[in-house]
């Protein structure tokens, strides 16, 4: 066994001299070439193209990439002046704002912005009859979900049956309400269940600890409990326990609050930042007159030149006005994200003290559809995973399964939110939605096989691509359902007349 020892540590010091001595042979060459009279310029390197030179510095080449997108937005917007004119009217957007020229005089967009407070306050009477044992757990429930479903289903029908008495804003801005309203109560109504199911565990839990500090009170180490047991009392005391939650104020609290995953103690801030709250209200103020500029000159005209060749199924037009609009919706969706997800929530958060302002992630350097979807939008994210997923997950279904449900019910509210506004009930925003497994399959795949970068190109590509491909699909069928092929007919006239 030594002889082996001796000699496998003879081979590995006989290898270690050979490599060192190929190393001082390869210096001694380089020494000497450079003492060569030919004065020598060369040594191995690789090109800066190639990922094995290590180099990573292409800020010139992003600042390239920059101004020629620039100049060509600069281009396009020439050419739409050119070709248009001047469109940008604000009367207008006060007349789309408002619905002047397409509610009824009753407003029933307004009736039911103030009705939606009704659910709110039956969901509360149902949580405070649970929490006393007034009412029992399984009619509770089923109130819970009847109040859910009626809360779901209320601008559904009343849309469509008054659907003359509703603008296009009005409509959205109820689907938007009742949407948001749903997906909180859904939080409040669980939470709450989780606080009633914990709360015999927490009382015997604290009937141990007070005897334990008792058994030890004339100790030291009795001392030092005492201590840390008035210190959490004094934190207890500052803290909401259910059922005192169960409150107008509370649940109001929750309901304007920018979250949608209720707790009975939100982080609050101390104090109101002024400066920081101006410049909030003036991104809001400013970004959405820029998005009504870019609608009314840029996107509208887009979309109605898109109808003739949708329907006509050029696919070589079609596909140009596609590219056309894609980059101004794509700004437009830009704006929109940094102004409600940036501007306006931490507007309201700031007003109302709210002190978790993560409402978004860098979903822009997401290498997959996954990781964008967790990112882009964090309220959502959070209640889908603490809401739907772990609970599906929890029972027993796999993590397939509970992801599938994730993407269907957003695919539902997705549809929900365009369809019943344009009274076109089609699937395109569902389809679209849940199309999105697939590609998330195929963006994983694109970042396995080729990197990171490609699967990040994949994110991007079908978020400019396939916004516009929604618009220009709803618009066609809007035109067909609510005005008629006629429509069609007439602007493909005008069209051959222009041409």
């Amino acid at each position: 066994m030594g002889t082996d020892l001796e000699q496998e540590m003879r081979v590995r010091y006989r290898r270690t001299k050979s490599v060192s001595r190929a190393e001082d042979l390869q210096q001694e060459e380089a020494r000497v070439r450079r003492s060569q009279p030919d004065k020598p310029c060369h040594k191995p390197r690789d090109s800066l193209f190639s990922w094995s030179s290590g180099f990573d510095n292409f800020t010139g080449l992003v600042n390239w990439g920059f101004l020629l997108l620039t100049m060509g937005g600069i281009r396009l917007l020439l050419e739409n002046f050119i070709k248009y004119g001047i469109r940008v009217d604000p009367e207008q957007w006060l007349i789309v704002l408002t619905g002047r020229h397409e509610g009824g005089a009753d407003h029933p967009s307004i009736i039911l912005l103030m009705y939606s407070v009704v659910p709110v306050v039956l969901c509360l009477l149902i949580e405070k009859g649970l929490s006393v044992d007034i009412i029992g757990y399984v009619p509770g429930m089923i109130a819970h979900i009847v109040n859910l479903l009626v809360l779901v289903m209320i601008p559904m029908v009343v849309i469509h049956v008054k659907s003359s008495g509703f603008s296009l804003i009005g409509a959205t801005t109820v689907c938007m309400t009742y949407s948001i309203l749903f997906l909180k109560l859904w939080s409040y109504i669980q939470v709450n269940f989780w606080c009633r199911n914990s709360r015999s565990t927490t009382s015997k839990l604290h009937v141990r600890r007070q005897s334990l500090s008792l058994n030890n009170k004339n100790g030291v180490a009795g001392i030092a409990n005492g201590s840390i047991e008035n210190e959490e009392k004094k934190v207890e005391t500052n803290l909401v326990h259910y059922p005192d939650n169960l409150n107008l104020k509370d649940i109001f609290y929750y309901i304007l609050a920018p979250t949608l995953c209720y707790e009975l103690n939100f982080p609050r801030t101390t104090r109101i930042r002024k400066r920081f709250l101006i410049k909030r209200m003036l991104e809001v103020i400013v970004g959405f007159q820029v998005m009504m500029c870019l609608f009314q000159q840029w996107i509208i005209p887009s979309v109605k030149n898109s109808l003739i060749p949708f329907s006509n199924m050029d696919v070589a037009k079609a596909t140009e006005r596609l590219l056309k609009l894609a980059i101004p919706n794509h700004l437009v969706w830009l704006i929109f994200f940094y102004l409600m997800f940036h501007s306006f929530l931490n507007l309201v958060g700031e007003l109302l003290h709210f002190a978790d302002r993560n409402f978004y992630c860098d979903w822009w350097n997401a290498n997959n559809i996954d990781t964008f979807w967790r990112s882009w939008n964090m309220a959502v994210h959070r209640w889908a995973v603490r809401h739907l997923y772990i609970p599906l997950v929890e029972m027993g279904y796999s993590r397939t399964i509970a992801s599938v449900a994730v993407f269907f019910v957003s695919a539902f509210f997705h549809e929900y939110l365009v369809s019943v506004p344009l009274r076109t009930f089609k699937i395109w925003a569902f389809t679209g939605m849940m199309g999105q497994i697939p590609l998330s399959f195929f963006s994983k795949l694109m970042e396995k096989r080729y990197g990171p970068r490609w699967g990040n190109i994949v994110v991007w590509a079908s978020l400019i691509l396939g916004q516009p491909l929604c618009i220009m699909m709803y618009y066609h069928d809007y035109v067909i359902t609510n005005i008629g092929e006629s429509f069609i007919d007439q602007n493909y006239i005008i069209h051959q007349n222009m041409l």
